[in-house]
C-alpha cells in the first residue's frame, strides 16, 4: 500500500491516539512517518476460513461442479467473479481453453452407462455460451466420462467406457461376473469428427485364471500388461479412469485408474493399428503400458511403496512453474481415510521390470488428517511456487512449498469439486469474461 503523509485533517486524530494509527473513511491506515503502515483491510467473503495476505497467490480459481449446471471463477478474498451456467449437468472435467473458449463434458440425457462420472457429449462453448462443436458418444455400448483434453493439433482426446459382453470377456479370461467396461481413449478430430487415433486396455490384458488361452501368463512376468481380473466387481466397472494428461514433449498420455490405484503411461506415437498390439511407436511397446505406478500390488510387484490408493488428476508440470517435468497426483486415501497430494519424479528413461521397485521418487507431498475427499479432486502447482488443492467435498486448500496453509475455501456442506484450475488475474483469457 502506498505511504499516506497525514494532514491537518488528522493531526487532531494522530495526537489523540499518540501517533497511533486511525481510519478515515475509506479504511486508508494512517502510521506515524518512518514506521511501515499495516495493510489495507481485507474484506473476506465467509466461505475464506484462512487467507494470508503476504504468501497467497493472487490468481482466480476455476471450481468445477462435478455432475452440476455451473462452474465459477472465484478470487482469493472469496468473490465469485464470473459464474457460468449450462443446459446440461457436466460429466466432470470443464476447462477454459487459451483462446477463452470452453470446453467441457456434460451428462447425456437417457445414458445407458451411467457409472459414477459419466458423461457422454463433449462440446467447445464460445464465450457467450453458444455451441461452436458437439460429439456425442452414449449407447449400450459406449459412453464418454470423466476428462477430457485439447491436444496440441487441435484434436480431443476422450476417455470412453466400452461395453464387452460377459462371453467375450469370458473368452478372453475374464472372471469377473457379468459384463466389463474396460478403459479406452480416442482422438476425435473436431473438423470430422472422425476417430484419428484409438487405444484399448482390452488389448493390453494378461490373466492367469484360465491356462488354456492365448493371453494366460504370469501376472508378476508381465508388468507391461493390465491384469484383468485385478479388480472383480459385479456391475463391471473394473477399472474407473478418472484423470488423463499430455506430455507433448515424449508424445505419451497419462491415465489415472481408480481402482487399480494406478497411473498408466501410454505411447501416444503409435497408430491406431500399432495401438492394439505390442511392438510399434517411439517407446517399442506398441499400445502396452510404458511405464505405471502408484500400485505394484496390481501387476503382482511385491517390491516397491503403494502410494496411489484410489487416485485422481495426473498433473504434469508445466510451463515453468516450479518442480516441471514432475507430476502432482491427488491420492484419495480411500483405505486411510486422509488424503495426500504427491509430487513425483518421472523417471527418465522409464523402466518397467519384474520384480523391481518401479516407483518414482517422491519430491514432495502434503498431508493434513483434516484433508479427506473419497472421490474426485486434484491439485495444481500455481506461479509462486504454492500449491492448489481441490478437496472435492470441501472446497480448496494453498500450500506453500514449506507446507504453510495461507488460503483455505470452505463451499459449503453441497460441495462436490471435480477439480479446480488456476488462472492468473491478468490472464487476457479471462479478461475476455468481462472481468
Amino acid at each position: 500500500m502506498m505511504k499516506i503523509t497525514p494532514t491537518l485533517k488528522y493531526v487532531a486524530c494522530a495526537l489523540l491516539l499518540a501517533l497511533a494509527s486511525c481510519n478515515d473513511d475509506d479504511s486508508v491506515i494512517i502510521t506515524p512517518e518512518g514506521e511501515t503502515p499495516n495493510p489495507t483491510p481485507v474484506t473476506l467473503a465467509p466461505e475464506v476460513e484462512v487467507y494470508d495476505a503476504d504468501k497467497v497467490h493472487n490468481n482466480l480459481t476455476l471450481a468445477v461442479n462435478a455432475g452440476k449446471n455451473s462452474a465459477f471463477l472465484v478470487n482469493k478474498t472469496g468473490q465469485k467473479v464470473h459464474e457460468f451456467t449450462f443446459d446440461e449437468p457436466l460429466g466432470n472435467d470443464l476447462e477454459i481453453l487459451p483462446n477463452g473458449k470452453l470446453l467441457g463434458i456434460f451428462k447425456a440425457p437417457n445414458a445407458q452407462i451411467e457409472f459414477g462420472g459419466y458423461g457422454g457429449i463433449v462440446k467447445i462453448l464460445n464465450i457467450n455460451g453458444t455451441v461452436e462443436w458437439e460429439y456425442t458418444l452414449s449407447n449400450e455400448n459406449f459412453v464418454l466420462h470423466h476428462d477430457v483434453e485439447m491436444l496440441p493439433n487441435g484434436n480431443v482426446l476422450l476417455l470412453v467406457w466400452e461395453r464387452i459382453p460377459e462371453a467375450e470377456a469370458a473368452a478372453q479370461g475374464s472372471s469377473n461376473p457379468g459384463d466389463i467396461y474396460p478403459e479406452t481413449l480416442m482422438e476425435i478430430n473436431p473438423e470430422t469428427n472422425a476417430v484419428v487415433w484409438q487405444w484399448r486396455s482390452y488389448d493390453h490384458i494378461v490373466q492367469d485364471y484360465n491356462a488354456s488361452l492365448t493371453n494366460y501368463g504370469i501376472v508378476a512376468d508381465n508388468p507391461h500388461k493390465i491384469n484383468v481380473n485385478y479388480n472383480p466387481i459385479a456391475n463391471g466397472d473394473i477399472m474407473h479412469a478418472n484423470g488423463l494428461d499430455y506430455d507433448e514433449n515424449k508424445d505419451i498420455i497419462y491415465l489415472s485408474v481408480n481402482f487399480y490405484s494406478e497411473v498408466w503411461v501410454i505411447d501416444h506415437s503409435t497408430t491406431t493399428a500399432e495401438a492394439a498390439t505390442g511392438a510399434g511407436g517411439n517407446y517399442g511397446k506398441g499400445g502396452d503400458l510404458v511405464y505405471r505406478f502408484g500400485n505394484p500390488r496390481a501387476y503382482d510387484n511385491m517390491m516397491g511403496e503403494v502410494r496411489g490408493d484410489r487416485n485422481h488428476y495426473p498433473n504434469l508440470l508445466e510451463n515453468g512453474v516450479q518442480g516441471e517435468g514432475n507430476m502432482l497426483l491427488y491420492v484419495n486415501g480411500f483405505d486411510e481415510g486422509v488424503s495426500t497430494v504427491y509430487e513425483l519424479e518421472m523417471p527418465t528413461p522409464f523402466s518397467l521390470m519384474p520384480n523391481t521397485d518401479n516407483e518414482p521418487n517422491v519430491v514432495w507431498f502434503y498431508k493434513n488428517d483434516d484433508i479427506f475427499s473419497s472421490k474426485i479432486s486434484g491439485a495444481e502447482r500455481l506461479d509462486n511456487g504454492n500449491t492448489l488443492i481441490c478437496e472435492g467435498d470441501f472446497g480448496f486448500w494453498e500450500v506453500t512449498p514449506e507446507k504453510e496453509l495461507v488460503w483455505k475455501y470452505n463451499g459449503g456442506e453441497s460441495s462436490f469439486f471435480w477439480r479446480a484450475y488456476d488462472y492468473e488475474v491478468d490472464d487476457p483469457v479471462v479478461a475476455s469474461f468481462g472481468l
